[in-house]
């Protein structure tokens, strides 16, 4: 099965001048996140598992948006200071 996933322009040229000789983009992207082949990982985790990952990665993406709203807003106002 095939996926399509949309990125921005800037994103696609950088990722585009980072790819190898004749590499597919999917390729590049595993190399640049260092990913592994997803039939490596397949089934090490169980459903309940792999349900507890994913809750972890969400919390931690929130708790990342949190800090990065937090340090813009404090950004935001130390230029309306000066």
């Amino acid at each position: 099965m095939v996926k399509t996933i949309r990125v921005s322009e800037e994103y696609h040229e950088w990722l585009t001048a980072h790819k190898e000789g004749d590499e597919t983009m999917e390729e590049t992207l595993r190399r640049m996140t260092r990913g592994p082949h997803p039939g490596d990982v397949a089934g090490l985790l169980t459903e309940d598992e792999a349900d507890t990952a994913k809750e972890a990665v969400t919390d931690l993406r929130r708790r990342d948006r949190d800090r990065l709203n937090a340090a813009q807003a404090a950004f935001d106002a130390s230029e309306t200071t000066e």
